[in-house]
């Protein structure tokens, strides 16, 4: 059994079977909860030739910050602070996500802030506002996500590393490229090539069979745009309303003659990976009191969340300690989840941690994932939580736990109660 496992039998043992005593205490509704009234993202699109590839990753920020105010009929003043998760923005994206949220409406009294964990900015942003809310620093706040890889993507985004780095040898392993590294962990950990088609594929499959029943259509936000046309170079204003990474027709098979990305005898390809994507999420908090005081509809609640560390060159593996942790700290068992959002960084790491955690199929990314519809690196941890809690909610179901791994070696993962 390894320690994960260990982990969850533990919290099983301690809560009984099923964990029925950590369900019903996350499940009542108390004054203090901390609840999420609005979460909503943008479309995302294909990096460098999709619907925002000549957006501005601080105007698909305005436009969602819009989206929250006209959708949850929030006063824009009673928001105190905004976090914003990026990777990739100069300067971390702080002056004009400042610059953004003044232009969708919010105040000069609302303040603004960038952050910056990888993959797990987005989450982070939302659990850091969950936290100044509940330590009372602020009563209202929102936690965001926005990346820009059409425009901010390449070998920029990564930093040169000093000779004091460089010559520590697990320093060093956090520069080397996720793709190199998911490849390596994939040997390593007998992870074949048929089962991370397998699992890419039935990603796809998963979210067309989701995009044609308009299963995504309340949790996005369309956004007007200009778009300039590659073949013509016409400058054309178009709405932004669907995914638009999301092919029909995938199978095991289609993807298993795609060449390998990072060695001649490897797995990894661009069909079994996260593709490169642009766009914008939000979610607005704030305590159960005062949503029934300012006359908010609450859609969730936010439990716990976790942060953990591993080795940088076992990256991909992130999601296998953090969930565990997260789940002690909810007081709930595996069990007791009824949809897991994991991040599907690579197939290779997500099959792993699913089959070490022993986590059923069934409940993971029901409706695909950033391999079927993209992982714009800041605003995934935000956009997952707007997809979990609105399938949630259309399934008569209570639980979700959303996750990922992060560059440099680390793992994040968050309980939700859907209400």
């Amino acid at each position: 059994m390894s320690s994960a496992q260990q982990r969850l039998s533990q919290v099983a043992s301690h809560f009984g079977p099923g964990g029925k005593k950590g369900v019903s205490a996350i499940t009542e509704k108390h004054p203090d909860d901390i609840v999420v009234t609005c979460a909503l993202r943008t479309a995302l699109t294909k990096g460098g030739k999709g619907g925002f590839k000549d957006t501005a990753a601080a105007d698909l920020l305005a436009g969602v910050f819009k989206g929250v105010i006209d959708r949850s009929g929030i006063d824009p003043s009673q928001v105190n602070d905004i976090a914003v998760g990026s990777v990739l923005a100069p300067g971390g994206g702080a002056t004009e996500f400042r610059a953004a949220a003044l232009v969708a409406g919010f105040p000069e009294s609302t303040a603004v802030k960038s952050l910056n964990r990888q993959c797990s900015s987005g989450l982070q942003a939302i659990v850091d506002i969950a936290n100044a809310v509940k330590s009372g620093m602020i009563d209202v706040g929102i936690g965001a996500g926005v990346e820009s890889m059409s425009s901010q993507y390449g070998p920029g985004a990564v930093t040169e590393f000093s000779e004091l780095l460089e010559a520590h040898p697990e320093s060093a392993n956090c520069k080397v490229p996720m793709g190199v590294l998911s490849e390596q962990m994939a040997k390593d950990r007998n992870v074949t090539r048929a089962a991370q088609d397998s699992f890419a594929a039935a990603s796809y499959q998963k979210a067309v069979k989701a995009q044609k029943a308009g299963l995504f259509n309340e949790e996005i936000i369309p956004l007007e745009v200009k778009w300039t046309d590659p073949k013509s170079g016409e400058e054309k204003t178009i709405t932004v309303k669907a995914d638009d990474g999301i092919r029909d027709g995938i199978t095991p098979e289609s993807l298993g003659k795609i060449r390998p990305a990072f060695a001649k005898d490897g797995s990894i390809h661009a069909g079994n990976a996260s593709q490169i994507s642009d766009g914008a999420a939000a979610v607005l908090l704030m305590k159960r009191s005062t949503a029934e005081r300012l006359g908010q509809k609450i859609i969730g609640k936010y439990v716990a969340a976790s942060v953990v560390g591993v080795k940088p060159l076992l990256m991909g593996i992130g999601p296998w300690k953090a969930i565990p942790v997260a789940l002690e700290k909810a007081g709930i068992t595996k069990d007791d989840v009824d949809i897991y959002e994991i991040n599907e960084a690579f197939a290779s790491q997500c099959v792993w941690c699913i089959n070490e955690l022993g986590l059923p199929q069934e409940k993971i990314n029901p409706k695909g994932g950033a391999i079927a519809f993209g992982h714009p690196l800041g605003c995934t941890g935000s956009r997952q939580i707007s997809t979990l809690l609105t399938e949630l909610k259309r399934t008569n179901k209570k639980i979700g736990v959303s996750s990922m791994c992060v560059g440099t070696g680390m793992g994040m993962a968050a309980v939700w109660v859907a209400e």
